[in-house]
């Protein structure tokens, strides 16, 4: 599994850290069951701080995403099939937002300002 980062981003470390994962989750590259590599595997590949990516691994047990066990490290839940089809569904509506010429900054500012209590009739 690839875990990007960039120094250079405003996002904290451990944000991109976990946000690498969550996308790769939602691509499908990795699938519910699969082991994330350890922290310290992470944490040297990338010359990281060990926290930084156990805080990022502990915002993904948070979401749901990740199940933390001692001597098993991190496995991937099945919420992960979630976030898969969830992805299905973004992209499918980018695309039908593309074809009817909206910019994705548009897309994006009408999908924060939705509210998902909201009576939609």
């Amino acid at each position: 599994m690839l875990i990007r980062i960039d120094p250079s981003r405003d996002a904290a470390l451990w944000e991109q850290v976990a946000a690498s994962v969550r996308t790769a989750i939602a691509a499908g590259k990795i699938r519910s069951g699969e082991r994330l590599p350890s922290a310290r595997e992470v944490a040297g590949s990338l010359d990281l701080n060990l926290h930084t990516v156990l805080r990022a691994y502990q915002e993904l047990r948070d979401e749901g995403l990740v199940d933390m066990r001692r001597g098993r490290g991190a496995v991937v839940t099945e919420a992960a099939d979630g976030l898969r089809r969830l992805r299905d569904d973004v992209v499918a509506l980018a695309s039908r937002a593309r074809s009817l010429g909206l910019a994705p900054d548009v897309l994006a500012s009408l999908l924060a300002d939705v509210d998902p209590e909201e009576d939609p009739s």
